[in-house]
């Protein structure tokens, strides 16, 4: 691809986040999702590498990024599968965002996924409200390791009953989780219709073209900072469990372009 075609390439693969996002907020119940636009959308390539994002909730897009590529590895895909998590352990944030993943195929080869994220308003937690002051995970609610909410486009209704009837209110879950289910079938179909007539390979090397660029720009804004030992730390007020004044701190070494986090002064403060 020259210039003009990727750029043309990367703004279609990006707008299909962003028409994602716009489905899943028009289509979504509860206040969460709807109003205070608490979701993500991206789209993965075949190994679950991240390709595209759009401007959503930057710390579910920084954790799919790290987890899609196991999480894809460890199931079995077919067109119209979509695969439900939450675990915080495999990838996830905090489980009341739930996590929907849908492959891309193109005439039965697999070019791809697209996967959305969105904050649900009750997950079964002990206390009411999506946030609840917890001292385990499993005082926050329900915990969804991997599994298919959908197969062949059709819906696993004990994955979806074993859900819904775990919190206050199972039809906006169930309309929330229909919600996204949509925004995922809506990506998909864009992405085929990208893909359709450049074909899978051509596709492919669009994606990683795209992946490439990302790189040498990251590589180039990193090359611009001074080699050189930086560190800042601040106070957090409270952790909501009597914990005050909690300090939070880092320390990063640039070297030649890099950023080293196995810099020993890293180890001296808490994360």
């Amino acid at each position: 691809m020259d210039a003009i075609e990727l750029g043309v390439f990367s703004s279609r693969v990006a707008a299909t986040c962003d028409e994602m996002g716009a489905v899943l907020r028009r289509a979504a119940f509860s206040t969460n999702i709807k109003d205070r636009l608490d979701y993500s959308c991206a789209v993965f390539d075949s190994q679950g590498q991240l390709c595209a994002q759009a401007a959503h909730i930057p710390v579910h897009l920084g954790s799919m990024a790290y987890a899609m590529q196991d999480l894809v590895a460890g199931m079995q895909w077919a067109p119209g599968d979509m695969v439900v998590v939450n675990d915080p352990y495999l990838g996830g944030t905090h489980l009341p965002d739930v996590t929907l993943i849908a492959p891309v195929y193109l005439q039965a080869e697999l070019i791809g996924f697209v996967a959305n994220r969105a904050h649900h308003a009750d997950i079964g937690a002990h206390s009411p409200g999506s946030m609840p002051v917890s001292r385990s995970l499993a005082e926050e609610g329900l915990i969804i390791s991997p599994r298919h909410l959908l197969r062949e486009d059709r819906v696993v209704h004990a994955c979806l009953a074993a859900i819904t009837t775990a919190t206050a209110n199972p039809l906006q879950m169930d309309g929330d989780l229909a919600a996204q289910i949509s925004a995922n079938r809506a990506g998909v179909q864009r992405l085929l219709e990208l893909a359709g007539p450049m074909g899978a390979e051509r596709y492919l090397a669009g994606l990683e073209a795209v992946n490439d660029y990302a790189e040498r720009l990251a590589a180039q804004a990193l090359g611009c900072i001074p080699d050189g030992r930086y560190a800042f730390e601040d106070l957090m007020e409270d952790d909501g469990a009597g914990g005050v004044d909690i300090r939070i701190a880092v320390s990063i070494r640039v070297k030649q372009g890099r950023v080293d986090r196995r810099h020993p002064d890293c180890g001296k403060h808490p994360r």
